[in-house]
């Protein structure tokens, strides 16, 4: 029984310590990559598209109240997408900035649907095999967890700039996000 009990106690100080040293360009990178692929997927739907939402119970004169909402901001599809985002992380990696030396994971690979030429220089990315990209998506699955009935308000508001919202206000991963370059 205390030896339980001790590995419980290693257990809860070892997480509580990762906890405390989460790297900050990590988790800022994930949190505004989350808001970039949320914006993106959210940008593919059809605006006609709407669901029904509301109680679904007959009214005593035998009418239903419901509300149609447009598909792309109501919660249950953005609850689809949060499922998803995190996938995308290994389009990201590690960007040095050649001027500044600020470093953040920015998106490298280009999206199916969209304009091609806007991405910077891969000589400016560190690429550290295939394992690398597993942090970012560490980081963006504890964000998600962390944060989903957030980013889900944000999101369904329509909110005007989700990332500053999200990444800076809400969260503080980007706390000094004044110094660091804006781009995703």
């Amino acid at each position: 029984m205390g030896q339980w009990i001790l590995q419980i106690t290693v257990l809860f100080l070892f997480i509580c310590r990762n906890q405390a040293k989460r790297d900050p360009t990590l988790y800022c990178s994930a949190c505004r990559a989350i808001v970039d692929e949320l914006n993106h997927s959210i940008d593919q739907v059809d605006p006609k598209k709407t669901i029904n939402i509301g109680s679904f119970r007959l009214n005593p004169d035998g009418t239903m109240k419901d509300k149609k909402v447009p598909l792309a901001r109501s919660e249950t599809h953005l609850s689809e997408l949060l499922d998803g985002v995190c996938n995308s992380m290994s389009d990201y990696a590690l960007h040095v900035d050649p001027d500044t030396q600020k470093k953040q994971y920015i998106r490298f690979a280009p999206r199916s649907s969209g304009p091609t030429g806007d991405f910077p220089d891969l000589n400016n990315f560190q690429f550290d095999g295939p394992e690398a990209p597993n942090a970012l998506k560490f980081a963006c699955e504890i964000i998600v967890e962390e944060l989903e009935d957030d980013i889900i308000a944000l999101f369904s508001q329509n909110t005007e700039d989700a990332q500053k919202e999200l990444c800076n206000i809400v969260s503080d991963y980007c706390h000094d996000a004044s110094k660091r370059n804006d781009e995703l």
